[in-house]
């Protein structure tokens, strides 16, 4: 009986050569999967499944996990104002984990003998995946032809070309990956310490000039309104928002991050509707939160965010945050509102029942209705009454040596 192998397929080169390596090589039954988790359009997905079938898979599947992939992973990375290094908004590792766990659960309903995926040996991605995997289905054997065998591009195209595959081999000088949550491109000027991406090498090129405001709603966290236009789905504002915010060449920059595997790498992104809802989310919060809640969400959060890039997603103290994160959402409810700029934005301000800046309790620098000056006065000898007596004490002993 022959072995059935599951392939996570993207339909370029590397994934096209594993379908081949995989029937005519190891003789497995090559059933491809494909996870949209944003990239991809209609037309896109289409001319992948035919490139796969074409290049002999039994079946192809197409999953269209935008939804699954909001709900289950960028949602709390709003919840947590979540910039990895303070910079990058996690596009691809978030990513990479939701179609892992999609490219398991379609080697399960097979009952597959393998699983495979087309990453190198140099990146984060074959951790991620193989992760996934070990966790998700033991036992079933993981397959790599592309890391396993260090193949150069060049090898790779001559091997298809030796075995009748027709497809476009020419190679961008930019390698790019799209998704919901922003995009990530690579070029020559990201491999060593220094250097800009050209302006023809981002995806989205700008063409708005001037400026306009923006007015997005939260409710409990979530974007559900963007200039009062509601959507049935948070992902649909954020692709929303991206519509209006790309044009204007916000989001872009250049992370330089610590891999899993213990080297750094930049690379450039283009995240325009992040990087606007992280910190328009992160404004609300801090009209809406108290002192306490925002110290201790920043501190879950920023492990939540690192964990989630070393491929963690699964283990439960994962859960065990988000269910603090979805907690601390319950008053972010409001309207934030945001000037767009060529290459920037601005916060303007908030509205919100929730607002805790409330002029009935005082003015910052100016009056206040809750409290007296003699109720500050003792107050402050209070306060500070235990560094009062460390430093008592500490005079009387020093004098006494």
């Amino acid at each position: 009986m022959t072995k059935k192998v599951v392939l996570g397929f993207s339909g370029g080169l590397d994934t096209s050569y594993c379908v081949k390596y995989l029937t005519r090589e190891m003789g497995y039954e090559v059933h491809s999967i494909i996870v949209n988790t944003g990239g991809f359009s209609k037309e896109e997905l289409k001319h992948i499944e035919e490139h796969a079938i074409t290049l002999g898979v039994k079946s192809h599947k197409t999953v269209h996990a935008v939804k699954n992939y909001y709900d289950s992973i960028i949602k709390y990375l709003i919840y947590g104002n979540i910039l990895k290094n303070n910079t990058y908004p996690l596009s691809v590792s978030a990513e990479r984990l939701s179609q892992a766990i999609h490219i398991a659960d379609h080697a399960r309903e097979l009952n597959a003998d393998a699983v495979a995926h087309g990453s190198t040996g140099a990146g984060n991605d074959q951790v991620r995946f193989d992760m996934i995997f070990h966790i998700m289905i033991p036992g079933v054997e993981i397959i790599t032809p592309i890391r396993d065998l260090q193949l150069t591009r060049e090898e790779e195209i001559a091997y298809l070309k030796e075995n009748g595959v027709a497809m476009n081999f020419d190679k961008s000088m930019y390698s790019i990956n799209k998704g919901l949550w922003g995009t990530s491109v690579g070029g020559k000027e990201t491999l060593s310490s220094k250097g800009m991406l050209p302006e023809d090498a981002w995806p989205t090129q700008v063409t708005k000039t001037g400026n306009e405001e923006v007015k997005l709603h939260f409710e409990k966290g979530e974007l559900k309104k963007v200039n009062d236009k509601k959507m049935d789905h948070p992902s649909e504002a954020i692709q929303y928002l991206q519509a209006i915010a790309g044009p204007y060449g916000i989001g872009r920059d250049i992370h330089v991050g610590d891999t899993i595997i213990g080297i750094k790498g930049r690379v450039g992104f283009e995240a325009a509707a992040p990087m606007v809802i992280l910190k328009a989310h992160h404004a609300l919060e801090k009209h809406v939160l108290t002192k306490w809640q925002q110290q201790w969400k920043d501190q879950l959060s920023q492990f939540y965010g690192n964990w989630l890039h070393e491929g963690q997603i699964l283990d439960p103290v994962m859960r065990d945050i988000e269910t603090y994160l979805e907690s601390s959402q319950r008053n972010v409810t409001g309207d934030v509102f945001v000037q767009l700029f060529p290459f920037r934005f601005q916060i303007i301000g908030i509205e919100s029942k929730y607002d805790l800046m409330n002029s009935k309790f005082g003015k910052y620098g100016e009056m206040n209705t809750g409290f007296t000056g003699d109720d500050v006065r003792g107050f402050s000898k209070i306060f500070g009454n235990q560094t009062f007596i460390y430093h008592m004490v500490k005079t009387d002993a020093d004098d006494k040596n």
